[in-house]
Parts: C-alpha cells; structure tokens; sequence
C-alpha cells in the first residue's frame, strides 16, 4: 500500500510501497508493477519493476522525451545502447540517455529490473501497452504491434527495429 504526506500546496515530499505494492499490470505478457508515476513524483521521474523473460519484446528503440535507466535486481542480461555492449548482473546499472538507442536482451528464464524514467511520462505508454495483470499474459506473437508503434509515438519515441 502506497504512504504519502502531502505539503500545504498538495505536493507529494514522501511516499512508499512495501516490496509487491504498486500498480500492477501486465505490460507486453510480462508482470509490471509502476512504483512511482508523475503524479507522487511532480513529474520527475516514474519507476517501474518489470519481470521480464528472454521471450519479452525489446526492439531497438529511442526515447526523445526521457532518459532511461535500468538496475538489475536478478537474472542476467545484455544492454546495447548506442555503440556500447554491456554484460549484466545483479546490481548492474545501465543508463540509456535520451535520443540514444537502446535494447536489451535476457539470458536466463527471468530477470527482475528496475526501469527509472526521467521526467516522468512514460507510465504512459506502459499503461496503454499493458493489460489488467489478472487476464492471461499476451503471447509475444499477440502483440498488437501498430498500438505499439502509435503509442511510442504518442510519448515520444521511436521503435527502430
């Protein structure tokens, strides 16, 4: 359950989450949970903890509006931003500076991250590409890839690949 304490204007200066709180959906087949958005965070930044597999759709991509950086709870990874190839493990970082391309792609059946935008908007996106994570999880070959693209470019990004 979210906690906050609110200032005399209604600003958010404190919130928290235990550990499996937070909005949770099913963004692309895979279970996403946003643990902070734009609206406790002034817009600063929105993170999410995303459980992802090696079957999870991660095209290369661009983000125009927002950095993104990712921190590797569990699994194993490969991130390719821009000309850089960065082997991961738990407690790897990655950044991915705006109007960089990136992707990922994981290595072993699950890997849980940390994915931290700034500002914050992109929850966004994660929100029109996700589902009630109650439903069955879409198969990556159901995935409805023109609400994908109109989506990304919606929040201001591209998918190049």
């Amino acid at each position: 359950m979210i906690t906050e304490a609110l200032d005399g204007s209604g600003r958010t200066f404190g919130f928290g989450h235990a550990a499996h709180d937070g909005e949770a959906l099913s963004w692309m087949g895979e279970p996403t949970l946003l643990k902070a958005t734009a609206d406790v965070t002034s817009g600063l930044y929105s993170l999410a903890e995303v459980l992802v597999t090696p079957d999870g759709l991660v095209p290369l991509h661009v983000h125009h509006r927002e950095d993104e950086a990712f921190y590797l709870l569990e699994g194993e990874a490969t991130f390719f931003v821009g000309e850089r190839t960065i082997e991961a493990g738990p407690g790897t970082f990655v950044f991915g500076p705006r109007d960089v391309p990136h992707r990922y792609q994981i290595h072993t059946p699950t890997a849980r991250m940390l994915m931290l935008f700034s500002p914050a908007g992109f929850e966004g996106f994660i929100r029109e590409t996700s589902q009630p994570i109650d439903e069955p999880p879409i198969a990556p070959e159901d995935i409805d890839f023109d609400l994908i693209l109109a989506a990304a470019a919606r929040y201001g990004s591209e998918v190049l690949e």
